[in-house]
């Protein structure tokens, strides 16, 4: 994240108008700052994966057009992320005047409500104080169910009625998030479950720019970028977003899960950060990835998951959580420094996938939450499994388990149980895990689990399971 520059100095509109400061809306800005950052090369929306070709050139474009956009797309796509990350293209700092009774941010120079007009007309400019506005503050964002009008647009106050205010007055106003966020940028996420009238509310500032509450003749103009989020599933049914809504959006960004398997994994190794280090570090050899990765890309292709809900990024990330925490776990028990995950770990992702999944009640055929779960991990393993076997054919770990070796496996038991009944290993296995699984027994009885999972899924060998542990035999 990039460090705040000092304030600027101005502090009265004297000496703003000296500083040679100009107004801009909130579009120009972005518009203005997006097209230098494109024009130096600079990364546009760094930590996004996955959308360059696709997603991102249709953001670019409706940035330039000056466009309100709807990002329109499943569960854990980073359509929040990207909004929030709009607030980039801000100037850093913005002049406002500085009255304890404005509601708003006032432009110094255009003013929008009767106060902030009334100041600038009756003082001098070396008596009205300016103050300045971070962008880091210029972006507020709403979940659309629960919300009421009033939240988000404003309500007449009756406190203000009581103290004499005439209803008809602006003064009269309590102000929602959207004409507080005055030269910023509003996002309402899960728009196709925002009230009718609330819709309503939202057409007008997009059609005119401007705040009626209650249907008194109190106007005046807001600058503001909008930005909306929904669910195709949602969205596109008919009668859940008032078309005259649909039609004042400018532009739609339709987003998407990785396309790639290799695009899901770096994501996980970017929000994962720093997490493997440590006192007790964890070493995840790249099958690993491989395998929380695909199990998330199975669930999303599975009939027995609603696919119309989606499978979030989170699911991914947050099984890779939990894989890693059994495994440190297990590094801390036995003092096994780095700890390696191994397919034992895997019996945890129940704590972290179910309720992240939502079943196909019309394909399910009476099958648990856990059922489907298992079927999906089942497959992954098979998938990653038979790639491996295609790419190194694997003969020689295949043999090893020929001459009737029994391994008993779980999340739980020490490495050393795994050497004692492997005491070499393959030179194959060094090449297929791009690990070296000679060199420490954890990194070997990770490749061993996987193996026996493969060996498994593909019916060469045999699984009893009994009180937590697996045990595998010929």
């Amino acid at each position: 994240m990039n460090v705040a520059t000092a304030t600027p100095t101005a502090t009265t509109l004297k000496e703003l108008i000296e500083s040679g400061w100009k107004s801009k809306t909130v579009k120009q800005e972005i518009r203005d700052n997006f097209t230098r950052m494109l024009a130096g090369g600079e990364e546009l929306f760094p930590g996004i994966v996955g959308y360059d070709d696709t997603v991102i050139p249709e953001i670019n474009l409706a940035l330039l057009a000056g466009h309100d956009m709807l990002f329109l797309g499943e569960k854990g796509q980073a359509k929040s992320r990207i909004m929030r990350m709009l607030t980039r293209f801000l100037d850093e700092w913005i002049p406002y005047i500085d009255h304890p009774d404005l509601p708003v941010h006032e432009d110094p120079t255009h003013p929008v409500t009767s106060l902030g007009k009334q100041l600038i007309q009756t003082l001098d400019p070396d008596q009205i104080k300016i103050a300045w506005w971070h962008r880091d503050h210029r972006y507020s964002e709403r979940l659309s169910p629960g919300t009421k009008f009033a939240d988000i647009i404003g309500e007449i106050d009756p406190a203000k009625l009581t103290g004499g205010v005439s209803m008809s007055a602006e003064e009269a106003l309590s102000f929602g998030l959207i004409p507080r966020m005055h030269r910023g940028i509003f996002a309402m996420n899960e728009l196709p479950e925002l009230d009718d009238l609330v819709q309503v509310g939202l057409f007008n500032i997009l059609e005119e720019r401007d705040v009626q509450i209650r249907g008194y003749p109190i106007r005046f103009d807001l600058d503001i970028m909008i930005l909306f989020s929904a669910n195709p599933a949602t969205y596109n049914r008919s009668g859940k977003v008032i078309p005259q809504l649909k039609d004042r959006i400018g532009t739609i960004v339709q987003t998407h899960y990785p396309t790639e398997r290799d695009q899901g994994i770096d994501i996980l190794r970017q929000e994962i950060g720093e997490d493997l280090g440590g006192e007790y570090p964890v070493q995840v050899p790249y099958f690993m990835f491989q395998l929380i990765e695909e199990i998330t890309e199975q669930a999303r292709r599975s009939k027995f998951i609603d696919q119309a809900s989606g499978v979030s990024a989170r699911f991914s990330l947050a099984n890779f959580r939990t894989m890693i925490a059994s495994a440190r776990q297990r590094g801390i028990l036995h003092n096994e420094r780095p700890a390696v995950p191994r397919i034992s770990d895997l019996g945890h992702l129940y704590s972290s996938s179910l309720g992240k999944l939502e079943l196909d009640l019309m394909g399910t055929h009476q099958m648990s939450e856990r059922q489907v779960l298992d079927a999906v991990v089942a497959k992954a393993v098979s998938v990653i499994f038979a790639e491996y076997v295609e790419k190194h054919g694997l003969g020689e770990i295949a043999e090893i388990f020929r001459s009737g070796v029994r391994v008993e496996v779980g999340d739980l038991l020490p490495s050393s149980q795994y050497a004692e009944r492997l005491q070499s290993v393959p030179p194959a296995w060094d090449l297929a895990f791009e690990v070296n699984a000679s060199e420490n027994e954890a990194v070997r009885a990770s490749c061993v689990e996987f193996v026996l999972a493969g060996l498994y899924s593909m019916d060469r060998i045999s699984r009893a399971q009994r009180h937590g542990k697996i045990e595998y035999e010929i």
